[in-house]
Parts: structure tokens; C-alpha cells; sequence
């Protein structure tokens, strides 16, 4: 069975996915879709590596 965090970081890479999807079939959003999809990566992996990490301000 999954953690929380795993099963919240599956939910931010198919979220980042999605919006590399719609960047290819969209190519006027292409760019914003991608940086939309790296943030997404970025926060998975934090959940991953750090669960109850904190973002300082």
C-alpha cells in the first residue's frame, strides 16, 4: 500500500504529464504547459525526498 506522500507525488508527475500533453497539442501554450509540468516534477520530488520538509519564504 502507498504513503500519502507516494501517492501524492504519482498525482503531481500525471498532473505534469497532462500539461505536457496539452503544451504538444497546443503549441501556443507549449511553453507555459512545460514550465507548469517542471514545476509539478520539482514538488513530486521534494514530496518524495522530504515528506514534511518545509519552503522557506
Amino acid at each position: 500500500m502507498a504513503t500519502h506522500a507516494e501517492l501524492a507525488a504519482r498525482l503531481l508527475r500525471d498532473a505534469a504529464q497532462f500539461f505536457r500533453t496539452l503544451g504538444e497539442q497546443n503549441p501556443p501554450l507549449a511553453d507555459q504547459m512545460a514550465d507548469n509540468a517542471n514545476v509539478f516534477e520539482q514538488i513530486a520530488g521534494l514530496v518524495e525526498q522530504d515528506p514534511t520538509g518545509k519552503i522557506e519564504d
